[in-house]
């Protein structure tokens, strides 16, 4: 069994974490992939500066060893897909909400290449003591902090 998600982890917060459980969790002890994107998709997706993609795969790493005792797949992304699209052996992709029209696309994409769906996980957001959601951007913005306490 595979599992993939992927995502910018930065700064790598309580929703990141739920979501690198359940990974966590489907895994049954085999790989888990961990897509990371690139510097360049980054600084193109965000409206701030965010750490190199070297300290943020390390970060994530460090925290997937730390946490579950398991040592994970790092893979830069350098768009959407990263690797969903010609792997074969991938078993489920662990997404947010926001993340669900890519893994359709995904899976279109897979079934045009001949290759089986991924089963899609969608886990709800974490969110913040006001019930709203924990989010970098909020995080940055000095609202919050990585575990959705109010700043």
């Amino acid at each position: 069994m595979k599992v993939v998600i992927g995502g910018t982890f930065e700064p790598l917060h309580d929703g990141h974490k739920k979501l690198l459980k359940k990974a966590f969790e489907l895994s049954e002890g085999d790989e888990i992939g961990i897509g990371v994107t690139s510097d360049k998709m980054a600084r193109a997706s965000r409206s701030r500066e965010v750490l190199p993609y070297n300290v943020r795969a390390a970060n994530i790493s460090q925290y997937m060893y730390n946490e579950y005792g398991v040592n994970v797949r790092i893979e830069e992304l350098h768009d959407r897909y990263g690797i969903t699209l010609d792997k074969e052996d991938i078993d489920y992709i662990v997404i947010s909400p926001e993340t669900y029209e890519v893994t359709l696309q995904i899976n279109e994409l897979r079934k045009a290449r001949g290759k089986n769906p991924i089963t899609i996980v969608k886990v709800a957001h974490a969110k913040a003591d006001n019930g709203a959601t924990i989010s970098s951007t909020r995080i940055r913005a000095g609202e919050i902090d990585e575990h959705g306490a109010l700043l």
